[in-house]
């Protein structure tokens, strides 16, 4: 086997409260009337990856993923679903399944990853540079990152955000630094020894990292043992290993260089091998087993952490925000329609046969409506998406929201940048305002609300 492909589906997000519940973890959080994980799941089948093991965190949302799974792609893909302690972090979940992991290179995508990059060039690049570890990044959204959750007019007027302060090489293939989370607003600072190997470095803030990476299966198995408090593949091991990557630099015959400490200088200047002489030594098979003595006489090694940039007119978006979720359904029925799997009317939106529309009700480009749906007359969609089976009223006016299964709406409602949940009951005369509702929770007739989330207290 060439590679083995882990899609990461998390658990019951606690950023995405109240979409997410113990009825619906994250993973089959709905983009486009389907399961965000059917996303990476088809990706992954057309580039012929359909050996899969699918790691969930929690015990009752795996068996959920797994009811699902099994019965979508009966036949269609080889998926093995593994339950993992929940909150034990990408690495952690690594560290659980090592087990299962015995291909030479190991490809692990994020299950809240919508994207049409194919996941076969990002392994290409890889195996081609022999790295350690092959990042996939792209164009940060043009909504910028909400890690609040937050879909409120004031997130929405927020100027684009930094995801990664991220460090290449002047060929754009290797990853020199990486600064993300809070490391990002903190003061730049790069190792000597890498500036003084590759020359110069280009320094990038409009990249997210997409959390689709290639590791080598010996060094990510090795650095999640040796530092078992590493709880994150982005936050952690990444930056872990680009740091690590120029400990000792080693001539091409072998012998050993000293170790730069601080500002202490290396032993000469013309024996130095610079970076891009490294590199050029990828295709030799043993490359990254190439270790030598540092001057306190441990071992020491090098190795290459690459990149892949994605092509600025690819998608790449990752649902890990409650911004996210509706720019996302959003998208996949409007610009990026090519990654919904529908096909669109004449009038550029989806309705389904068995839905009922009421007289003069009108459902606009960029929307979708789902299977046994009802609206009453006088309704108008605008951008949004309906589920399946929803009842709604006369007078309805829906802009810019996703409302999920089962839903019932009374007459004269308006919902505008909102996301309602499945089971959920709108009284008469509801207006919502970039809210978000919660699985089976009842608003009042009457109600008003302004950037809240409502939902049912937990017991």
């Amino acid at each position: 086997m060439d590679f083995q492909v882990v899609v990461l589906a998390g658990g019951t997000a606690k950023n995405l409260i109240p979409l997410v519940s113990k009825e619906v973890p994250k993973a089959l959080l709905p983009v486009a009337n389907r399961p965000v994980l059917s996303y990476v799941l088809e990706h992954l089948e057309q580039s012929n990856l359909k050996d899969l093991i699918v790691v969930v965190e929690g015990q009752e949302a795996a068996v959920l993923v797994g009811n699902w799974i099994s019965g979508a792609y009966v036949d269609r893909l080889h998926v093995e679903v593994a339950a993992v302690p929940e909150d034990v972090g990408t690495a952690g979940s690594l560290r659980a399944i090592a087990h299962h992991l015995t291909a030479k290179d190991i490809m692990v995508v994020s299950g809240d990853l919508v994207s049409d990059v194919p996941p076969g060039a990002v392994a290409a690049a890889h195996r081609r540079h022999d790295a350690v570890v092959t990042a996939m990044l792209s164009s940060a959204p043009v909504s910028g990152p909400s890690e609040s959750g937050s879909s409120t007019g004031k997130d929405k007027t927020k100027k684009p955000g930094r995801y990664n302060i991220i460090g290449l090489d002047p060929t754009r293939q290797f990853l020199l630094y990486i600064a993300t989370g809070a490391e990002v607003e903190k003061d730049i600072r790069i190792q000597k020894s890498i500036l003084r190997a590759v020359g110069q470095m280009e320094i990038r803030a409009d990249l997210m990292d997409a959390h689709l990476y290639a590791f080598k299966r010996s060094v990510l198995q090795e650095v999640l043992d040796q530092k078992d408090t590493f709880h994150s593949l982005k936050l952690d091991v990444l930056p872990y290993l680009v740091r690590s990557q120029l400990k000792s630099e080693v001539l091409l015959n072998g012998a050993p260089q000293a170790e730069e400490n601080g500002n202490q200088k290396v032993n000469s200047q013309s024996n130095q091998v610079t970076l891009s002489g490294i590199l050029a030594n990828a295709s030799t098979p043993s490359f990254h087993q190439l270790s030598v003595l540092g001057t306190n006489g441990s071992t020491q090694r090098t190795h290459k952490c690459c990149v892949y940039i994605a092509d600025n007119s690819k998608y790449c978006m990752r649902l890990n925000s409650i911004q996210a979720f509706s720019d996302i359904n959003r998208d996949v029925i409007g610009e990026a329609s090519h990654l919904s799997g529908y096909s669109f009317s004449p009038q550029n939106n989806i309705i389904h046969p068995s839905a009922e529309l009421g007289l003069k009700t009108t459902v606009g480009p960029h929307c979708m409506l789902g299977e046994g749906s009802q609206m009453g007359d006088k309704c108008s969609v605008k951008r949004s998406v309906i589920g399946r089976h929803c009842r709604i009223g006369s007078n309805v006016k829906v802009a810019n929201s996703v409302i999920m299964n089962h839903v019932t709406i009374g007459d004269g409602c308006s919902i505008q940048g909102s996301v309602i949940c499945s089971n959920v009951q709108l009284q008469e005369r509801v207006n919502l305002k970039d809210c978000q509702v919660g699985a089976g929770f009842v608003v009042t007739a009457g109600s008003d609300c302004k950037g809240e989330a409502l939902a049912k207290k937990e017991k």
